[in-house]
């Protein structure tokens, strides 16, 4: 019995052995080497997993920014800091970083809206837009159940007593994840902002008005003609056009303003009208004879022509 029992052991143990060494050969031939440099841009990387990257996570993208498939300036949240380290720890450029915030259009609440319906079940809004369309008489209202609350990863979205959204500027980190979140979009295709824009920095994709940030020289204009607020002017003040007596009434400003806003005759002096104007500067830039100036909000106009000098 016992020679049974050894002999046993001894099988099982040489099997062990076996199987070690196997299992150990194969490690090394089958071993996936990864670059050391991946665990660094993980640790640059803010870790939020939030997918804004268009990558599966955090680890995703690190290893696509390693094997050259992504840029340094990738991830969202990371902002600018972060793109100009990755850029430094795997060489090469961090590019430029845009900064975006998300901005919540609709101003309807419960006690200034129109409630179309009452409506009873999951607290979603894609799934109470599905069941019913939107409860408010607004097609384009916010809501009010919070679902781009519930995909936020920073805790940035906040609902107030009257049921809209309130955006935390300081925490928000540009993922964009209440964007894709939300059913509703104010945008009604009309394209009037690619119409008007000056400087051709918008489009339109599958309906909906897109921004080129690279062309946009945010003169404010596509806020100001979009008929439904969609387009939020974040400048809290802009400056207003002055024609001087150096008019000669070529009418260079008249044709060029995207509001109306001035008025007059041919060979006469025009004039502004104020309540009009959305000092978007176009007027000033047009008028050959240099008789029109912007005045007011003039830190934010010296920027403006600055960033227009450099274009």
């Amino acid at each position: 019995m016992q020679s049974v029992v050894a002999k046993s052991m001894i099988a099982l143990t040489s099997m062990a052995a076996v199987f070690g060494a196997v299992l150990a050969f194969a490690s090394r031939i089958f071993a996936v080497h990864r670059d050391p440099r991946v665990e660094h841009v993980l640790d640059l990387l803010p870790g939020a997993n939030c997918g804004a990257c268009g990558f599966p996570g955090c680890q995703g993208l690190a290893e696509a920014m390693v094997k050259g498939e992504a840029l340094p300036n990738a991830c969202p949240p990371g902002g600018a800091e972060t793109a100009a380290a990755i850029a430094e720890l795997l060489g090469g450029d961090a590019g430029d970083v845009v900064p975006r915030i998300a901005v919540v259009h609709c101003k309807g609440g419960l006690s200034n809206s129109v409630q179309r319906l009452d409506y009873e079940g999951i607290e979603d809004c894609r799934a109470a837009l599905l069941v019913g369309g939107n409860p408010k008489a607004c097609i384009f209202g916010c809501l009010g159940f919070g679902t781009c609350k519930a995909v936020f990863p920073f805790d940035a979205v906040e609902l107030d007593e009257e049921g809209l959204v309130h955006i935390d500027r300081v925490k928000c980190t540009r993922c964009g994840n209440c964007v894709v979140a939300c059913p509703v979009n104010a945008c009604i295709a009309c394209q009037l902002c690619v119409k008007k824009c000056p400087s051709d920095a918008i489009y339109m994709d599958d309906n909906l008005a897109v921004i080129d940030y690279s062309k946009c020289t945010n003169c404010g204009v596509c806020a100001a003609v979009c008929p439904t607020n969609a387009i939020v002017d974040e400048i809290p003040a802009r400056p207003k056009a002055v024609i001087g007596g150096k008019c000669e009434g070529v009418g260079k400003c008249k044709e060029v303003c995207p509001v109306k806003a001035i008025e007059g005759e041919p060979g006469e002096r025009h004039e502004i009208i104020r309540e009009k104007c959305i000092g978007c500067g176009l007027c000033m830039e047009a008028c050959p004879t240099k008789a029109v100036n912007m005045v007011g909000a003039l830190g934010h106009q010296r920027a403006k022509v600055g960033a227009l000098e450099q274009d």
